[in-house]
């Protein structure tokens, strides 16, 4: 079925059918949609129903249908209107029915580039909040005062400017700002979803300077805002506090490196900076150790999946040590201890590279150096040797490997 299929059959029932959301956005900026939604106006779920029996219905507050669309399976929602009517994302009354509007519909969304609609038959553009003309010039801008009702909306256009490079307006950050409240009850796992997406634009560290610019980064991350201030010696970070370092470090990572959870582990490479103690600044002795308390804390508020923060307590411990080892055993050590962890060399080196100016040696190394240590297993160890005297041959063997190689 195509879209003007689909369209034609929501008309002959009485309805109509509307492209919403970032496939409208995206059409003006000219680039390919990533998703399809569709909005339906005049339908009621019995007629939906009744009309696309093979529909799955999903959704708990309000009815959204899975539908197969020029090939892929698209979101198709009945128009809706939302009132406020207590605190969080669960405190609205929904109501939908045939005649909600469109321009009703978007009304309730968050911002203007994600709120026009276009006629799938008559290709007609409905743009009652200058969506388009934001879009143009490159803009997020609340909808309206409702935007407020969803503290999350803060956080969304946070990263709609760090995704599109657009600049937010004042009176967005206005309302960003009133968000402030409510955001420090919304559950941990909204908060964690709109940091995997920023985590995917090109330029992380915008989303965390629009939520520190709106007054938002000390109750959404506080573990990030804690580094604000942390002043560092000069001689090696003349970019400032341990904050800039960190904006500078993920935003260098994610130009190498597009996996969320490597681009996590740059921002959390440096979180102990934000425990150090005022009487040590500028210097951060053992913020290696006080940054893996803080990773847990950050975990306990908005569940990091299991890869992320083993990753990132990887980087977190290693990151000083690793540019400066010299020592033939405590690098073959490190080389396994990184094997062992089942993560790529490129992904810590990424980090280490980005942080460190350069890599040393070895770990530049460290994928044509691994094969030759693996050579030497515990099979191959003189029989009289058992228990931990076959682990210690193994490794003194591996670092004798290692010494012929940089001989």
């Amino acid at each position: 079925m195509t879209e003007f299929e689909f369209a034609t059959k929501i008309f002959n029932a009485g309805g109509r059918a509307y492209l919403v959301g970032g496939a409208v956005r995206d059409k003006y900026r000219n680039i390919p949609a990533h998703d399809r939604d569709y909005c339906i106006t005049g339908f009621t779920e019995k007629i939906f129903e009744e009309v696309f029996p093979n529909a799955p219905r999903f959704g708990r507050s309000f009815p959204v249908y899975s539908v197969a669309i020029s090939g892929k399976n698209c979101e198709v929602a009945l128009a809706r209107t939302e009132k406020k009517s207590g605190t969080g994302y669960r405190g609205f009354k929904v109501r939908f029915d045939p005649s909600v509007t469109i321009e009703q519909d978007l009304f309730r969304r968050d911002t203007t580039i994600n709120a026009m609609a276009i006629d799938i038959l008559s290709g007609e553009l409905i743009d009652p909040f200058g969506g388009r003309e934001d879009v143009l010039n490159k803009k997020i801008r609340a909808v309206s005062e409702h935007f407020t009702d969803d503290p999350v909306r803060a956080l969304r256009a946070a990263r709609q400017s760090a995704q599109f490079a657009f600049d937010i307006t004042d009176d967005t950050f206005d309302a960003m700002r009133l968000c402030a409240f409510e955001l420090k009850d919304e559950p941990g796992e909204r908060i964690f979803a709109e940091l995997e997406n920023a985590l995917h634009t090109d330029k992380p560290s915008i989303f965390f300077r629009n939520l520190e610019r709106a007054g938002l980064l000390h109750v959404t991350f506080p573990e990030i805002d804690n580094l604000r201030g942390k002043i560092q010696p000069v001689e090696f970070h003349p970019e400032g506090d341990a904050y800039e370092h960190t904006m500078q470090i993920i935003d260098e990572v994610a130009a190498v490196n597009k996996k969320p959870r490597v681009r996590f582990a740059a921002l959390a490479h440096d979180l102990g900076k934000g425990t150090t103690p005022l009487e040590m600044l500028p210097h951060h002795y053992e913020h290696e150790k006080r940054g893996i308390k803080v990773l847990s804390d950050m975990d306990s508020r908005i569940s990091l999946p299991k890869d992320w923060k083993k990753f990132a307590a990887l980087i977190i411990r290693e990151h000083m040590r690793a540019p400066r080892l010299n020592m033939p055993g405590k690098i073959v050590d490190l080389i396994i201890k990184i094997h062992n962890s089942k993560f790529s060399f490129r992904d810590f080196n990424d980090i280490i590279n980005a942080d460190n100016h350069g890599l040393p040696p070895y770990l530049a190394d460290a994928e044509i150096i691994l094969p030759k240590l693996l050579t030497v297993s515990g099979k191959d160890a003189p029989p009289e040797l058992n228990g931990s005297q076959v682990g210690d041959w193994i490794r003194a063997n591996r670092i004798k490997i290692f010494m012929e190689l940089h001989e």
